[in-house]
């Protein structure tokens, strides 16, 4: 089914190019069409036995811990209107994106790893003066972490509906509506409407402020499987570990027919959002904060088998209590000018989960991390690059990380719970990278310049045995043919070309 949505979106793309050259004789002054993207593809040959990445995840900065990525961007303007006229406009927009690049991953370029990212129609001067109506995708954001690669204030993410923005001086405004069902549901489709906006007011003298947020809502439908229920009588610990179908059978024997039936609640997460960048101000060309603090979808149900039948868990009382607050804030300094550019971006986060005081988990736990980066140019289009990282991971719920090889054994002592609600042997994962090397860039000057190429050396050292995505047979068993080793330093080198077109 993927791959014929990507076949047909690829399509409706291909016929819309082939329709340009009929579009541009009619109108030779503009074309109507318009097309860009992104993509980034490295070689990274990984000699110690991991996926190519320095580390985990983006806590770390995103540079060596990306894998490819493409995206095509696609605008049809239907309806041109000049600059400054109240006359109606509309245009056709699509963004197709995806991980999948020849030799580059394991799928080797297959389509079906892409997906049509974005689709939506927007309209200016319809009905409301001023006022662009977007109706389709609302995916928005308020700007970026460029070191990270992260987006912590942004809206509308999962939702296709409708949104209407416009400005009153200074002050832009944004409101939206629409459904999250399929994003968060997937094939279990329950409608979760959505609705919410911002406000940013952008001052003089290189000022923005702006904040924001969305409300999401499921209701409850009796009747429908997919909707949001609750299995009473439930115990937490019970069902971290799989066993309330269990106990259930040891307290009413012979009654399998006769398992709890789940009650109908309702649903309910959301989002606040802000803001804060400033420029200009003598060496200092730009600063961003962004905060975000987050009220997760609860989940719908899990499955247990026993004796061969499996038993559907509604489990939203159990994930209704997840709250995540993100910090994050970059800035970019021009040292010396067209010679030393610095960017330094610090960020926290702090998870929560009300539910769970039992078990380590990425839902309760908090994180800091810092990445710096220099770039100088040793002249227009060759120029050296410096970075480095410093990271702390720390689970409120006990020993989530392995320190260790045999951790089985270093843990043994310090478990709270024989039966392993425990993972490893540390509460906490300390990660350092550093990052160098020689960058080629066509359009000159500039840490966030592109095209990029890129020829980089990575180093990593973490707490954590074997910190990085590999294929290791962690068993310390006596069969394990391939044996166990302990690593917690990490080496990469990487050859990379990055460009927006």
């Amino acid at each position: 089914m993927r791959i014929a949505t990507v076949t047909r979106a690829m399509g409706l793309i291909a016929a819309m190019l082939l329709l340009a050259p009929a579009t541009l004789q009619a109108e030779a002054s503009r074309s109507p069409v318009s097309v860009g993207g992104y993509f980034r593809v490295m070689a990274r040959p990984d000699l110690q036995g991991g996926n190519g990445r320095l580390g985990h995840w983006n806590l770390y900065g995103r540079l060596l811990n990306e894998g490819p990525w493409a995206a095509l961007e696609l605008r049809l303007r239907l309806l041109e209107s000049s600059p400054g006229s109240r006359d109606p406009w509309t245009s056709v927009h699509f963004k197709l994106e995806g991980g999948a690049i020849a030799n580059a991953e394991p799928s080797s370029g297959w389509l079906g790893a892409f997906r049509l990212a974005q689709a939506y129609v927007q309209a200016g001067n319809v009905g409301l003066p001023g006022v662009t109506w977007k109706l389709g995708t609302l995916d928005t954001w308020l700007g970026d972490l460029g070191l990270y690669d992260m987006r912590p204030a942004q809206l509308f993410y999962e939702t296709l509906g409708l949104s209407g923005s416009g400005s009153l001086g200074p002050l832009e405004i944004l409101v939206g509506a629409g459904d999250s069902g399929f994003y968060i549901r997937g094939l279990e489709y329950s409608p979760i409407l959505t609705g919410g906006g911002y406000l940013r007011l952008r001052a003089p003298r290189h000022l923005e402020v702006a904040v924001g947020g969305q409300v999401m809502f499921e209701p409850p439908v009796q009747g429908s499987r997919f909707a949001p229920y609750e299995t009473p009588g439930m115990n937490y610990e019970d069902w971290l570990r799989g066993e309330v179908v269990e106990r259930f059978l040891d307290d009413n024997p012979g009654q399998e027919d006769f398992f709890t039936a789940p009650e109908a609640v309702s649903s309910v997460s959301g989002k606040a959002i802000g803001s804060l960048g400033f420029g200009d101000l003598g060496p200092l060309r730009w600063n961003s904060l962004f905060v975000s603090y987050t009220r997760r979808h609860p989940e719908n149900s899990t499955t247990e088998t026993v004796d061969g039948r499996d038993y559907e868990l509604y489990v939203t009382k159990f994930t209704d209590e997840r709250y995540e607050l993100v910090l994050g804030n970059e800035l970019q300094l021009q040292l010396v000018p067209d010679r030393l550019d610095l960017a330094w971006s610090v960020l926290f986060g702090d998870h929560r989960d009300g539910d769970n005081d039992i078990q380590p988990s990425d839902f309760d736990r908090w994180y800091l991390s810092t990445v710096l980066r220099v770039q100088a140019y040793l002249s227009r289009t060759v120029h050296l690059l410096v970075e480095s990282s410093v990271a702390r991971e720390v689970s409120r719920n006990g020993n989530q990380f392995r320190n260790h090889g045999d951790s089985i054994f270093q843990s043994a002592a310090g478990q709270a719970d024989s039966r392993g609600l425990e993972f490893g042997d540390a509460d906490e994962r300390r990660t350092w990278q550093g990052k160098a090397g020689v960058v080629l860039n066509p359009l000159g000057p500039g840490l966030y310049v592109r095209p990029s190429l890129r020829l980089l050396y990575g180093v990593q050292y973490s707490t954590q045995n074997h910190a990085f995505g590999n294929s290791f047979v962690e068993s310390l068993s006596q069969f394990n043919l391939f044996g166990s080793w302990e690593t917690h330093w990490h080496h990469v080198i990487a050859l990379e070309a990055e460009a927006w077109f």
